[in-house]
């Protein structure tokens, strides 16, 4: 199994190396030389060093700190032989690579230390040989330790520039998409209430007057049934066609969306009496507040969806008797009442799923209101089940 750097080897750390040790040898068979006189003088002697710094590049980027140490002695071995230029190249490769991809640490350390070595071999030769040979010596030395130690400085700064850039674009990212799931998760809700509230209605009278024309063996029963029933479904289905065309992106005809007010109480009342007529029900409709009253337009949006899927709820689950809604005023909140008879029914029930009274809770939370629902003992001693909602209302919108 190989070691951990060996395992891990780059794609273009293989390649450099290869092109590295090909063209080591290539330069070594032709036969120039970089240095004369040295003290291995056997022209094999070359290649040893060659071939340890092109090992050394496969692991240029996987061990960056012991890749240039290494380094550096088959440098020491290099001056002793003939010389080979290549073998000088993939070494400045290697500090470059130290620097790039080590440490902090030694990002900081080898320029430093290419820079002390670089001036330490200049005004050391200088003072031996009191020469010009040793500016040209210097330069040499710095442009293989201290020009790549540079050069890998500047790549890395840039490196850790653009990744704190993108760092910063993603913390800018997340909470904007935060707020975005948040904005589609509540709008679906909202359209899940509004589908619910306005289509519900309808398909509860359909289900309601289709059970009674089903069990009730009686031609002119069955007639006035299918009557409301066509009457509910032609009016549900426009209502879906409504939603669907404000769920559109404007090439399709949406209709203009308006909000609901407590002024079309007198008509949702009377639609609902129509339909529960056939299960016995008999709806009233006792609205105490002071007139003309408006009031914000999400207070009476809120108190109309209450009413209408509280109406809905009685046509399906109510027993046989008075279904009441009362509204009243009552300093900075309006109240709104709807109580039904809660016992058996003649007939089977409509099934109900419980997204209704969710979607009053969720209305009456949204205005920071109260909400209860619940079987509750009547006047009478009679159980009777009442909805009950409490709207804060915002004396600075209300307009008389």
């Amino acid at each position: 199994m190989l070691p951990l750097p060996l395992a891990r080897l780059h794609r273009d750390d293989v390649l450099i190396a290869a092109v590295g040790l090909f063209g080591g040898l290539f330069l070594w068979a032709v036969g120039p030389r970089s240095q004369n006189g040295p003290v291995l003088d056997a022209p094999w002697t070359a290649l040893v060093p060659l071939t340890v710094m092109a090992a050394l590049e496969l692991v240029r980027r996987t061990a960056p700190r012991a890749a240039p140490a290494l380094g550096t002695l088959a440098m020491g071995v290099e001056v002793l032989t003939p010389g080979n230029l290549v073998t000088v190249l993939m070494y400045t490769d290697l500090l470059y690579a130290a620097v790039v991809y080590g440490t902090p640490a030694a990002a900081r350390r080898i320029p430093v230390a290419a820079f002390l070595f670089t001036v330490g071999v200049t005004v050391g030769l200088f003072t031996w040989t009191r020469g010009p040979e040793a500016l040209v010596v210097g330069i040499l030395a710095g442009l293989v330790c201290l020009a790549p130690a540079l050069t890998g400085v500047s790549v890395r700064n840039h490196r850790e520039a653009a990744e704190a850039a993108r760092l910063r674009a993603d913390r800018t990212a997340l909470p904007a998409e935060k707020d975005r799931v948040r904005a589609v998760t509540a709008e679906r809700a909202r359209m899940a209430r509004e589908l619910h509230d306005v289509v519900a209605n309808h398909l509860s009278a359909i289900a309601v007057h289709s059970t009674a024309a089903l069990s009730i063996d009686d031609p002119g029963t069955s007639r006035d049934a299918l009557t409301v029933i066509r009457e509910n479904s032609v009016e549900g289905l426009a209502e879906m066609r409504r939603l669907i065309g404000l769920l559109r992106d404007g090439s399709g005809e949406p209709e203009p969306a308006t909000a609901p007010t407590l002024d079309a109480l007198d008509t949702l009342v009377a639609q609902a009496a129509t339909s529960g007529a056939a299960g016995g029900l008999v709806l009233t409709l006792d609205d105490t507040r002071p007139a003309p009253d408006r009031l914000p337009a999400p207070v009476e949006s809120a108190a109309y969806r209450i009413v209408q899927e509280s109406l809905t709820n009685a046509l399906k689950h109510a027993a046989p008797g008075p279904v009441t809604v009362r509204l009243g005023r009552s300093g900075r909140s309006l109240t709104v009442r709807v109580s039904s008879v809660y016992g058996d029914l003649p007939q089977p029930r409509a099934p109900g799923s419980g997204a209704g009274l969710a979607g009053m809770r969720e209305r009456v939370a949204l205005l920071a209101g109260e909400f209860e629902a619940g079987p509750v003992t009547g006047g009478n001693g009679g159980r009777i089940w009442r909805v009950r909602a409490e709207l804060p209302v915002d004396e600075g919108n209300v307009t008389s």
